[in-house]
């Protein structure tokens, strides 16, 4: 077996010395950008990576990140937190970090987890999901200075833009309104939104994209549109009952924009394949029956974190403090995949 390449591999092929390598990994600006450029490329030719453990001795860091490992759900869209984590865990390897998994019960647990892995020295910094309103979690980590980053805007508060936190999301009401524009573009005029609750905020986003397409283009009233919306918990036999009593009520449904895949299941359980319907996050589920989803680009979700997180990239996780104003939020498109459904049968 060939030997890994090392820091002298690394400096005789680009020309320097060992600790002109050194820099370049650890403080690349003070090198000179000439230098740098023929370091780094001396580096990828080689395919060096610098050793973990050495570094984390260095620099007194861990390099690594914890995230919580969200309970088990039965919803179709329930592995999306699956595929982020994945996603997640491949970028932070390409930058030499790791990801560290936890459980906890709930917010006030997760805070003691928080403090758990900060006093021992275990983390550098946190990676957050599933945000809300009034989200106890953010407020410790910024009171206590520790660098983190959010999958999910601080929904209800006032700090969209506080520089202190760092957060990357998907662009739900985007998604929404081009699947509604494709619904209406299709032929439909009059397309309910099957949604959840109100108390969530990313579906609250989510339907204002569906409410936005609807109001430009189907020229229905307040009254009805507001007659074209149902609520469902995040199940696909409450969503076939929430479809079901929509459509008893007598309100016409020509199709249906939903703000989950497990939503968008139950409904064509009801209305088979006479009424169009599209999903959101493009779970394997809606791959396999054919249905059109709002995918949500988690690489880039991913990407977009650890380049918040990270800063201008030379010392590690650093959070806030190094992040320019026009580079605390990142906000991610996500795009409609459009497939031809396959039959699947109604519910009595």
């Amino acid at each position: 077996m060939s030997q890994l390449p090392t820091v002298l591999d690394v400096g005789r092929v680009a020309g320097v010395s060992r600790q002109t390598v050194s820099n370049v990994l650890n403080s690349p600006q003070i090198v000179k950008p000439e230098t740098r450029q023929k370091v780094e490329a001396a580096i990828a030719q080689l395919g060096y990576r610098p050793h973990a453990s050495a570094r984390r001795l260095r620099t007194q860091k861990s390099s690594t990140l914890g995230i919580r490992l969200d309970p088990m759900t039965n919803g179709i869209s329930g592995s999306l937190l699956d595929r982020f984590l994945h996603a997640l865990t491949e970028q932070a390897d390409r930058r030499g970090l790791r990801v560290m998994l936890f459980t906890a019960t709930g917010p006030e647990d997760e805070i003691r987890q928080f403090a758990r892995l900060r006093d021992g020295a275990d983390v550098d910094g946190f990676v957050l999901t599933a945000t809300f309103v009034d989200d106890p979690r953010t407020e410790w980590l910024i009171e206590n200075n520790v660098p983190f980053v959010t999958f999910g805007r601080p929904w209800g508060i006032d700090d969209m833009n506080d520089p202190r936190h760092l957060w990357v999301d998907v662009d739900g009401r985007s998604g929404v309104r081009d699947a509604t524009d494709h619904l209406l573009d299709g032929g439909a005029s009059h397309v309910a939104f099957l949604g959840w609750p109100t108390k969530f905020s990313t579906g609250d986003d989510r339907r204002r994209g569906w409410r936005e397409a609807m109001e430009a283009r189907s020229g229905l009233d307040a009254a009805q549109l507001d007659a074209l919306q149902a609520d469902s918990e995040d199940d696909v036999a409450a969503a076939s009952q929430a479809i079901r009593s929509l459509i008893e009520s007598g309100v016409r449904v020509d199709a249906v924009a939903c703000a989950s895949d497990s939503l968008a299941l139950g409904a064509l359980l009801v209305v088979g394949a006479e009424v169009s319907v599209v999903g959101y996050d493009n779970t394997p589920v809606a791959g396999a029956i054919g249905l059109s989803s709002v995918e949500q680009p988690l690489d880039e979700v991913a990407v977009g974190a650890l380049d918040l997180l990270l800063g201008d990239g030379s010392h590690g996780i650093v959070g806030w403090e190094s992040s320019s104003p026009e580079r605390r939020h990142r906000l991610v498109t996500p795009r409609l995949v459009v497939r031809e459904r396959s039959p699947i049968g109604r519910l009595a």
